[in-house]
């Protein structure tokens, strides 16, 4: 199973992942977005985030 994988050095923090997909992303109490352990990712609201990073520090592992 592909898992995302968000990189740290190329993230602006503009929490669109967050918002499209509250359950797979969040920010931690480091301030960082990280990934969220789920047993599958192949949800459409992951695609979305992963399409819509301004940044495309969002890639699949």
């Amino acid at each position: 199973m592909k898992t995302p994988v968000v990189e740290l050095s190329s993230c602006i923090l503009c929490e669109i992942c967050v918002e499209l997909a509250p359950h797979a992303f969040a920010i931690n109490d480091a301030g960082f977005v990280e990934v969220l352990p789920l047993d599958d990712y192949s949800d459409g609201d992951i695609h979305e985030a992963i399409k819509n990073c301004p940044k495309d520090c969002i890639t699949w592992e």
